[in-house]
Formats: C-alpha cells, sequence, structure tokens
C-alpha cells in the first residue's frame, strides 16, 4: 500500500508510473541468467525498467532484510549488464520499507540502498522506513499516520523530479577543479 501511495504522489507530479506489485512479482521464476528471457513477465519487467527514468523499490523487513521476491526482481536487472545504461546508471531510485518494528525497518532500508549503490543508482534522500506494527494502512488503501503519509508522497515527488532534472541536464558537462 505504501508503494501504491508513493506512486500516486509521483503521478500526481506528472509521471506515467507502471506497478509492479506481489501478485506480480510472485509470478516471477526465479532468476536464472541464462533462462531469465524466457519468462514473459521477465521480459516485461527488464524492459520497463530500461525504459523508466526512475524507479521506486518497496520491501517489507522479513527477518531484517528485503522480501525474497522484491530480491528476485531486483535480480532480474542483471539482464542490463551489457546495456549502454548499465543497471540504474543514473537513475533516480526512491525507497520503501515497511516491517512490524522499527529494526527491521532501518536494516531493511540500509539493505535497499547498498543494493541501489552497487546498481549504480542514485536512493533519493528520503527513504521512507514505515512501521506498520500499529495498523497504520486501512483496507480503503489510505494511510492513518500522517508522518508515514507524507514520506511515502515525498519518496515519490523526489523521484519524479530527480528525474525530470536529469532529463533536462542531459548533454551538459559538469567539471570540477581541486
Amino acid at each position: 500500500m505504501a508503494l501504491v501511495l508513493s506512486l500516486r504522489a509521483a503521478e500526481r507530479a506528472g509521471a506515467r508510473v507502471k506497478l509492479y506489485g506481489g501478485a506480480f512479482l510472485s509470478r516471477l521464476p526465479h532468476y536464472l541468467t541464462p533462462s531469465a528471457t524466457a519468462s514473459t513477465d521477465g521480459r516485461e519487467l527488464v524492459a520497463d525498467i530500461r525504459r523508466a527514468d526512475g524507479v521506486i523499490l518497496a520491501s517489507p523487513g522479513y527477518h531484517g532484510s528485503i522480501s525474497g521476491i522484491v530480491k528476485n526482481a531486483i535480480d532480474y536487472l542483471e539482464e542490463t549488464s551489457k546495456d549502454p545504461r548499465v543497471y540504474l546508471d543514473g537513475v533516480p531510485v526512491g525507497l520503501i520499507t515497511t516491517a512490524y518494528g522499527w529494526q527491521a525497518t532501518g536494516s531493511t532500508l540500509a539493505t535497499l540502498r547498498a543494493i541501489v549503490h552497487s546498481l549504480r543508482g542514485f536512493p533519493t534522500p528520503l527513504g521512507a522506513a514505515i512501521n506498520s506494527s500499529g495498523g497504520i494502512f486501512t483496507s480503503r488503501g489510505e494511510c492513518s499516520d500522517r508522518r508515514a503519509a507524507a514520506q511515502v508522497d515525498l519518496v515519490g515527488r523526489q523521484v519524479y523530479e530527480f528525474a525530470r532534472v536529469c532529463q533536462s541536464s542531459l548533454g551538459s558537462v559538469v567539471t570540477g577543479a581541486t
């Protein structure tokens, strides 16, 4: 639900979004390098990542880390290792974790950040860590905690805004002197 709310915020800002939720991720075959493109769902995911100007990754915290189906989906990004834009190189990536307690939210967020760094992506300044032990998401898909709602909203807006900045600066040169 936190991911859906974040995508809505990005959409309100002007982004075109596509959700790859739990139902989709649970259909993805276990990632195996030689046969990854045999899966229609795997090809779809990889094709959309290749086109994406921004990405939001969300995971529940299971035993202090990301869920297996989220990790499996991330593994499919290996298919981009020989692309002109390798992995998530230069792509703003928003991060959201939910867990039944603060310890797992923090460690899961740290894991997602490490993964995004290794995939050459740019994690947004805010990563939303949502303690869901209070039942803050309603059956109508709303968040009853205004601070948590503000976090997921900001993640969505940051991904959109940073993607726009990256797109507008294409072709510019950055120099530095020491």
